[in-house]
């Protein structure tokens, strides 16, 4: 008898996990179904094709992610390893991820006690992490001491404002000789730049909006961050080379990271086919409609997804908590680190390229302008001649 071509997986027969098991061998020899083996299909995308040195890896980061300490423990040791090249995250993300650089901290606690208590005790909590309400205080007084430097005194995208803040939190941790602890300083050090989809939508930019009231003259200039992060993309592919985004969570920075294809084709008119490698780390479902749970076939219909690549798509319906550790740890088991790209000091260039292609396209307005006045005036001087 002939049997089935869908009879060609291989057996489950996992490796038995004993004292000593690897976190690869246990991937890859124990993660057999299901959510277990869509983690295995991301851990080998990821070191197999995301991370060869010609793809650029953009990260997006929601939940919270940092006060959990991912930061610290996954997310900085893949920055400092070469494998994300940029990021987009929420700004709690990284006001949770500056107590840590600025010395303060947070602790393990319970989620079954009264919120009430704890209000009463002046603990703050998200879910089971609790800390002292001076450590908001505190990183509050930090952000508001620091924007009114004068190099904070104009408009600027979140990449540049993020860059700064880490130059400042870097120094912090220097002076306190905690060692590297915070994700921002990191990406300073290692030029990755990093946005906030939503500026306003954290206690960062809440702060921000409170010093502006006393004439502080820093605003986040969120044109610049769309036209930056398409350029990314674009730079990625005229390189010669790949896009791969890599989404913990989804929520608005899925959007933002997926959107600079749209950005380039749809309103700049630019020839491109979308992004190559889609690695999801996610707990929403699809059918509710929401953008967190949107599969990379929904995707391919706004152009976000090259169709072509849809193989290279991987969705992992697991809490990013669970499964970043595990991404981050096979990733530096099984791949050498990689050339930092340093994409934060070629923004100039990339906004160049970008800004080159479109000048060149059907959709800019000034273009078309130009060439009917071209053609008017060319017409005016056929018409001399005769």
């Amino acid at each position: 008898m002939s049997r089935s071509k869908f009879l060609s997986g291989r057996r489950i027969e996992p490796t038995k996990i004993v004292p000593g098991l690897s976190v690869t061998d246990l991937v890859d020899g124990t993660f057999q179904a299901y959510n277990a083996a869509r983690l295995r299909e991301g851990c080998h995308l990821l070191t197999k094709k995301m991370l060869e040195d010609d793809v650029t890896v953009g990260v997006t980061m929601t939940g919270a992610l940092t006060p959990a300490g991912l930061g610290m423990s996954a997310v900085i040791p893949l920055i400092e390893a070469g494998f994300i090249d940029w990021i987009i995250s929420t700004g709690a993300n990284l006001y949770h991820d500056t107590h840590f650089g600025i010395g303060l901290e947070l602790r393990q606690g319970s989620p079954q006690i009264s919120d009430t208590v704890l209000r009463e005790e002046e603990v703050v909590r998200i879910y089971d992490i609790f800390f002292d309400y001076s450590v908001l205080l505190d990183t509050d007084a930090f952000f508001r001491k620091i924007i009114t430097a004068d190099e904070f005194q104009r408009p600027m995208s979140s990449a540049e404002f993020h860059y700064l803040c880490g130059k400042y939190i870097s120094a912090r941790e220097q002076e306190l000789g905690i060692g590297r602890k915070s994700l921002l300083a990191a990406a300073y050090e290692h030029a990755v730049p990093i946005y906030t989809s939503s500026p306003g939508d954290s206690s960062i930019g809440m702060n921000v909006a409170a010093k502006a009231l006393q004439g502080n003259k820093l605003m986040f200039d969120v044109n610049a961050d769309v036209n930056e992060t398409a350029a990314i993309v674009l730079d990625a592919k005229r390189s010669g080379g790949k896009s791969a985004i890599w989404i913990l969570g989804g929520g608005s920075p899925k959007n933002f990271a997926l959107q600079t294809e749209p950005q380039i084709q749809e309103v700049m008119g630019i020839d491109e086919r979308g992004h190559d490698y889609f690695l999801q780390i996610t707990d929403a479902r699809p059918d509710t409609g929401g953008l967190s749970g949107a599969t990379p076939a929904e995707a391919v219909s706004w152009g976000k997804i090259d169709p072509d690549r849809l193989p290279d798509a991987v969705v992992c319906y697991l809490d990013s908590t669970v499964a970043l550790p595990i991404l981050a740890a096979y990733a530096l088991d099984q791949h050498a680190p990689r050339t930092p790209k340093r994409l934060f000091d070629r923004r100039d260039e990339m906004m160049a390229r970008i800004t080159a292609e479109y000048e060149k396209s059907e959709r800019n307005e000034s273009s078309q302008e130009t060439a009917r006045e071209h053609a008017v005036h060319e017409g005016s001087m056929l018409e001399r001649d005769r």
